[in-house]
């Protein structure tokens, strides 16, 4: 029986890193057990994405849209209350993903020279314990 994946959010400058939460090592973005992504279509959202309910360490939804004309695997990002969506889980990960086995924290919020935003995600597995630094 595999054990329960626990991790840790520590603070970075610009949001949070990975940590192992029995062993204090630090958990790659690489890691098999977890997938960590770049949230697709925030250039389309750049008002939702300024929502506190996207900052880094806060849960979010995976919303399946099996009605979506353009792609019936696609999962949105929401917060955790669905009135804002920062975009979808990349297509090529999707299509692989049963948003109902997985939860989503926001990670990191950036800003490149040209004024594009960005945000990147944790997807891990729904039983995953993922502990928060206090406020």
């Amino acid at each position: 029986m595999a054990e329960r994946l626990r991790l840790w959010l520590e603070r970075t400058r610009d949001g949070y890193r990975l940590r192992d939460a029995e062993s204090g090592e630090v958990v790659r973005h690489e890691d098999p057990r977890i997938r960590v992504v770049k949230v697709a279509g925030v250039s389309y959202r750049l008002d939702s994405v300024q929502d506190d309910g996207f900052s880094p360490g806060q849960r979010l939804s995976l919303v399946p849209e099996p009605e979506n004309e353009h792609d019936p695997h696609a999962i949105g990002i929401w917060d955790a209350d669905r009135r804002a969506q920062a975009g979808y889980v990349p297509a090529e990960i999707a299509r692989d993903l049963d948003a109902t086995a997985w939860q989503a924290v926001s990670l990191l919020e950036f800003r490149d020279g040209q004024q594009r935003a960005g945000l990147r995600v944790l997807l891990a597995p729904r039983d995953a314990w993922i502990g928060a630094p206090r406020a």
